[in-house]
């Protein structure tokens, strides 16, 4: 990073920005360009969870190699100024990269499903969705 002023490194702010937020962008190799798309997600326990269809660009790209980046931000707020070049915008970022593991375990998948929508504001258990438990 080259203003090393602005680099967030405390832990517990990284983790806030990573609970408050609630969109990726994900890039994945594409050949020539990457490929990047912005998805919703849930945080827990320093793994990000993510969903996407059974089929499709995203899982056959994600298949074929599973390194990935991404950013996720939160906060942004423009600050207008009265002199154009001067107009900046204040937000909090997170830029990192990792590999995608695809999971096919019942339980791990609902686990996964669960902390995604308590990261969009709905609390819910798919494991007794599914099943019909209430």
């Amino acid at each position: 990073m080259r203003r090393k002023e602005r680099e967030i490194t405390d832990r517990q702010l990284l983790d806030e920005i990573l609970i408050k937020s609630n969109t990726c962008r994900l890039a994945i190799n594409d050949g020539e360009y990457p490929y990047i798309f912005a998805l919703n997600y849930g945080y827990s326990d320093n793994y990000l969870y993510i969903h996407c269809a059974k089929e499709g660009k995203k899982i056959d790209l994600l298949r074929k190699n599973n390194k990935v980046s991404f950013q996720i931000e939160y906060g942004n707020e423009i600050i207008p100024h009265e002199e154009s070049c001067k107009w900046t915008t204040k937000y909090r970022s997170i830029v990192g990269q990792g590999e995608i593991e695809i999971l096919s375990d019942f339980a791990e998948i609902t686990a996964g499903l669960d902390i995604l929508m308590q990261q969009a504001g709905k609390k819910m258990n798919t494991m007794q969705k599914l099943w019909g438990i209430f």
